[in-house]
């Protein structure tokens, strides 16, 4: 399978593009990339922000890239993304950007070429959705949260 990628206007093109990190991954680490000049931003407790990858691409249809947080950042820093799984659409072809919020109690740097976020390329199923009356009857019913029972 392939995604076809290009870096947008200002990117540094010296980092590496998406890549697994080992043979069994599923997603492929995508870098922050501030530009030619680098840097860094600084997400201070509660705060979220948009970082730039330097990457467009063009998606095969019927596919998706989704985009999930790293489970590093999470345990060792709180960073989150804030659209978690985000969607990059087949159709999209401006820049990739990862929205994230840093839930931790002090301040987090992410620096120019860090490993920010993993994408995961997923199949789509587009569904009709049809109006009707009523609908089927089901063992769970109208329960909602919780309904299903407490775990012990």
């Amino acid at each position: 399978m392939k995604v076809a990628i290009c870096w947008d206007a200002d990117a540094d093109h010296s980092l590496a593009l998406p890549s697994y990190e080992t043979r069994g991954a599923a997603g492929a680490d995508v870098r922050a990339n501030f530009g030619q000049r680098g840097g860094l931003l600084t997400l201070a407790p509660g705060a979220r922000a948009l970082i730039p990858t330097g990457l467009r691409m063009a998606i095969p249809e019927g596919l998706e890239v989704q985009v999930r947080p790293r489970s590093g950042l999470a345990l060792k820093h709180g960073i989150a993304l804030v659209n978690s799984p985000g969607t990059i659409d087949s159709d999209y072809r401006g820049p990739v950007g990862v929205i994230m919020v840093n839930f931790g109690d002090v301040d987090f740097e992410v620096t120019h070429g860090m490993r920010i976020a993993q994408l995961v390329v997923a199949p789509v199923v587009q569904a009709t959705f049809d109006l009707v009356d009523t609908l089927d009857e089901t063992a769970r019913g109208v329960g909602g949260f919780g309904s299903t029972g407490v775990v012990t």
